[in-house]
């Protein structure tokens, strides 16, 4: 039965729309379970009733004609009831509810499921028959499995069908909105340019061509050029293998003939479709046919085909250095995983969002968004990218959705939204030079997180006091190999001199979890419950003492430089770590550097630091929290997977109670507490942190403003009084919503979210 699951999921992924997809999964499932009528009905969100799109067994006739309420019929009571409903003589149910333009008065048996994508109802799949019986468990079990299995398939169709203008009853779309996660907050309006991934078929949207013999002729060069790649691989490896395995690479050479694979290609491309169009077509018919095949070893040949594709592919997709690619002053970057390095392709002055299907909130790309200033939506998984290419839409980085088909009015709405932002960010200039001090007095030190020179001059704009981290990873991860002491001691000395004579804090290497190095990899199950951080750095002290020597001698002459360690679970670690530190900075006098002794800082970002804070503060300097790392790790979610985004909470009650925590035992001590989480650049945020009386908070510099603004505009009294009333709170959605009602009240409704549609 797996592999028949297998099968039917794989051949109505590769539908290509909507209706395709519901009649592929009818026959199918009619086919493997051997019933007489196997139905899906679909949940339309805009009239709230269930219409039957697809059937077999059924009166074709009916479907689209026959619609029931969200709660009427059979069908209606496995929505609401969001289980299985399987009875061997339906009509005698009370619930039972009969179309006579179906035919269906004469099947007894009835099996229906709910078709559910992230907690929604979409549909129903139903399986009927005439004899009166119960449809036996593994029966039940293998359309429970299939109804799972495909939902996210039916989900991405109707999007797909959408985003073409039309919903799937057929009337036009009009400001459809697809739902992420917030990246990085802010609104733009602007045009949609799609970023694909080289050499990933899956990715390539169809395409009409305009010139069908230059088409072939481009087709052509590309395959003759993976012929001689693979002659090339063959003559290499020739001496080192037996004839038989020789052959392999005439195997090869074969499937690309004109007989063979080239050929199809070519005959669509004669159609009118583009080479990269065609070629992903025949490649996954290939595909299907091998994998359905039941000898192992022929459907392992699936995995030729694929090398052979993505091979061709590349070759077609090496970029025309003749032919630079436009984009709109108005650019929304789409993409199915958004990297650094496509943010580097458009022009910064052309950049107004950023869209991506894979991530969350707080993967680097979002970080990267909120310390430029641009809005962006992450893991908006069901967003159909290969139909968004120039379209409008409108990105709402406070809600994390986009919007297409927009309607004058949302327009409208939106483009004010726009127009206020731009004016609250010009008021920003005259805060600059003006402390942090709240009404009644009280005095907020700001400072920033930086990791790239870049990042300097923005934050000095924007008046930051220091910086409360420095990630010096950066120099590691743009590098082949481990920078040596003089290029790490260079970089170093270039963020030390800038922000001189403010303090800044250089974390000390933090590399695993989701910061990779190409040439040190670290391959692990869960890797952010495994090796990262001090973990590390402690069992590579040659990495380690080379860093601290480095950021030693930057700091001569300057001594503003503070040390901050990430990761730390246990004292053992702090007091290793302070001995090795205490070590190279001996070794560094004695070599005759004059330098102070910096101060030296725990990262708490562990559960298990949260209960020895105070131990912990007794032998260092300062405490500082990473609110992002901490959040993840108390509510056991990945922030950078977009299925348990929506759990991660930096207003969770426990989160509250644990930095309100660990800044009242850093006191007790008599030592300093910050926070360098994005939890401090929110205003919100920014307003309970200082009231829980942290004593820096440290942001992306972008932000810095607002929070500046919004905390000299309220006294520290009513900031406490807000605190209390959360801290009594067992709710996450209640308390931001409270907090945001209090930020209204106050006179900052901007600084929440301001959208009104």
């Amino acid at each position: 039965m797996l592999s028949v699951l297998r099968s039917i999921v794989q051949e109505v992924n590769a539908a290509p729309d909507l209706g395709v997809a519901l009649e592929l999964i009818v026959e199918r499932v009619h086919e493997a379970m051997n019933t007489e009528v196997c139905s899906i009905y679909l949940l339309d969100p805009e009239t709230n009733r269930y219409i039957l799109m697809a059937t077999k067994g059924l009166n074709p006739a009916a479907i689209g004609k026959v619609k029931l309420g969200h709660s009427e019929g059979l069908v209606g009571l496995v929505g609401v009831r969001e289980e299985p409903l399987n009875l061997h003589n339906a009509p005698a149910h009370p619930r039972y509810r009969y179309f006579p333009e179906t035919g269906e008065e004469k099947y007894k048996s009835f099996l229906g499921v709910p078709i559910i994508h992230h907690r929604k109802v979409l549909g129903v799949l139903v399986v009927q028959q005439r004899a009166s019986r119960l449809f036996d468990e593994g029966e039940e079990a293998f359309l429970v499995t299939i109804s799972a299995q495909l939902a996210a398939i039916i989900a991405h169709g109707e999007a797909s069908d959408i985003i073409s203008g039309l919903d799937f009853t057929g009337q036009k779309a009009k400001d459809i909105c697809f739902k992420g996660v917030a990246g990085s907050a802010g609104v733009a309006i602007g045009s949609c340019v799609v970023f694909y991934p080289l050499a990933d078929l899956n990715s390539v949207p169809d395409k009409e061509c305009a010139d069908i013999e230059a088409e072939i002729a481009f087709f052509e060069s590309a395959v003759e050029s993976v012929r001689q790649d693979i002659r090339q691989v063959g003559a290499r490896l020739a001496s080192q293998l037996r004839p038989e395995e020789q052959a392999l690479f005439d195997v090869y050479l074969g499937m690309l003939d004109d007989t063979a694979l080239s050929g199809e290609v070519k005959n669509i491309i004669n159609k009118g479709h583009w080479a990269q169009g065609a070629l992903k077509e025949v490649v996954q018919e290939y595909v299907r046919h091998f994998e359905a095949i039941n000898d192992p070893y022929l459907r392992e040949r699936a995995v030729d085909i694929k090398d052979l594709g993505q091979r061709v592919l590349a070759y077609l997709q090496k970029p025309d250095s003749s032919e630079e690619r436009e984009y709109p002053q108005d650019t929304i970057l789409v993409s199915e995983e958004l990297t650094p390095s496509m943010l580097g392709e458009v022009p910064k002055e052309n950049l107004r969002a950023l869209v991506s299907v894979l991530g969350s909130g707080n993967s680097h790309v979002a970080i990267l968004a909120r310390a430029m200033g641009l809005p962006c939506v992450m893991g908006v998984v069901d967003m159909p990218i290969s139909k968004l290419e120039g379209r409008q839409v409108i990105v709402d980085g406070y809600k994390g959705e986009v919007f297409s088909h927009l309607s004058p009015e949302l327009l409208s709405s939106y483009s004010v939204l726009v127009e206020e932002e731009e004016q609250i960010s010009k008021g920003f200039d005259e805060l600059k030079d003006k402390p942090c001090v709240t009404t009644d007095g009280h005095h907020v030190s700001m400072w920033v997180n930086t990791g790239l020179m870049t990042d300097v001059m923005r934050s000095l704009n924007h008046g930051a006091e220091g910086v409360g981290l420095y990630r010096t990873e950066v120099p590691f991860m743009i590098n082949d190999r481990f920078p040596s002491e003089l290029e790490q001691r260079d970089c170093y000395r270039e963020q030390l001199d800038a922000f001189s004579p403010s303090m800044v804090t250089m974390r000390t290497l933090d590399i695993g979890g989701d910061k990779a190095l190409t040439y040190f990899p670290i391959k692990e199950e869960n890797p952010f419950l495994g090796w990262r951080g001090i973990r590390v750095t402690l069992d590579h002290p040659e990495i380690f003492l080379v860093q601290v020597r480095a950021m030693l001698k930057a700091s001569e002459g300057l001594d503003n430089l503070r040390i901050m360690l990430p990761m730390i679970s246990n004292i053992s670690e702090v007091e290793e770590a302070l001995h090795l530190i205490y070590r190279v900075y001996h070794e560094v006098r004695e070599e005759g550097v004059d330098v102070k002794m910096p101060p030296v800082g725990v990262m708490i970002e562990v559960p298990s630091a949260i209960f020895q804070v105070k131990e912990i503060a007794e032998r260092v300097d300062f405490i500082s929290v990473g609110s992002n790392d901490l959040t993840q790790y108390m509510l056991a979610v990945d922030r950078n997977n977009p299925r348990v985004a929506s759990l991660y909470h930096s207003f969770h009650p426990a989160v509250l109670q644990a930095l309100y925590k660990i800044v009242c035992d850093a006191h007790a001590v008599g030592k300093q507490a910050s926070i360098c989480g994005e939890l401090a650049g929110d205003p919100g945020g920014a307003i309970l942190l200082a009231a829980m009386g942290y004593d820096i908070l440290s942001m992306n510099a972008v932000n810095l403003p607002k929070v500046k603004l919004v905390l000299r505009s309220i006294s520290m009294r009513w900031a406490e009084d807000v605190l209390r009333r959360l801290l009594c709170m067992d709710s996450p959605q209640v308390v931001k919503s409270t907090l945001e009602l209090a930020l209204k009240e106050a006179g900052f409704d901007q600084f929440t979210r301001p959208v009104r549609h």
